[in-house]
């Protein structure tokens, strides 16, 4: 019985490297069978850009990121707000969105929770900061928030800076190197959220000139010299660059709410600028 195999051989294209580079709505990305993802559309063989942003292209796949935005809740994003009513059965958050967060009081107080026995003011006051986590949310009710979990609660001091939240990508870096580049600088810990607030704990004057790192972050993050710009600014030098490149954060050094701000993906904004300088409970 003889048997006959037929080989089939495919050709893969390699995928052109393209940099990034500043797009406009309507403006043609790529060409081909990429794939469009985000803030893109295909038209025909065509992949067109439906935001203003920075169009980039990585494993087969074309985006862009915009450069404004409002914040939109997305389950598991970790944020911070200021807590600004309450009822008997949870606390209205104000999460720097056009959506306002909801924190049950079970989330706070356990199972147990009885409005007769327990005082929400107790536990959270109007006008208090948190570091929390959203569990639920789908456009047609404002988002479920919750504060159990390692790295979540009250937020007793800090200062902080807003910005867009489509550029809390830029403001991270790749692999964090931009955040890194920062806080060496600066000799601050800074804690940045998916809603755009970037909260800085540090000594005053360092303070400030984190705070002028962001904003420069900010302002030019279609640079594609941005990582550059910013070491020039806070004095960093090419040796120290290279030498952040390869430093991890300690577990053991992560900023804890209990302890001065919020976890390693964390913002929160009050009127003032300020988080609240209040002690955290026992």
């Amino acid at each position: 019985m003889n048997i006959k195999v037929k080989c089939v051989y495919f050709q893969v294209k390699a995928v052109p490297e393209l940099k990034r580079r500043f797009v406009i709505p309507g403006e043609v990305v790529a060409h081909g069978s990429l794939r469009a993802e985000t803030n893109v559309m295909r038209v025909g063989d065509k992949i067109v850009s439906t935001r203003v942003g920075m169009a980039e292209i990585a494993h087969d796949a074309v985006r862009v990121v915009p450069l404004s935005g409002p914040y939109i809740p997305r389950i598991d994003d970790l944020v911070v707000g200021k807590v600004i009513d309450y009822s008997a059965f949870s606390w209205e958050v104000d999460m720097n969105s056009c959506f306002f967060g909801v924190l049950p009081a079970q989330s706070v107080f356990g199972r147990d929770y009885s409005p007769a026995k327990d005082s929400l003011t107790d536990r959270l006051a109007v006008g208090d900061t948190i570091a929390a986590k959203v569990i639920a949310f789908d456009r047609t009710r404002d988002p479920l928030l919750s504060i159990s979990g390692p790295g979540l609660g009250r937020i007793p001091r800090g200062q902080t800076v807003k910005i867009s939240p489509a550029k809390v990508p830029r403001l991270i870096g790749k692999k964090g190197s931009m955040i890194r580049s920062i806080e060496s600088g600066t000799n601050c810990r800074m804690l940045i959220g998916q809603n755009g607030v970037v909260v800085v704990v540090g000594a005053p004057d360092d303070i400030l000139r984190a705070i002028t790192a962001v904003n420069l972050v900010e302002d030019q993050a279609h640079s594609p010299d941005l990582t550059e710009k910013v070491q020039g600014l806070l004095g960093i030098t090419p040796q120290e660059a290279q030498g952040e490149q390869f430093q991890e954060r300690p577990n053991d050094e992560q900023v804890e709410p209990s302890e001065s701000t919020v976890d390693e993906a964390t913002r929160g904004k009050t009127d003032e600028g300020e988080l609240s300088d209040k002690e955290p409970e026992e």
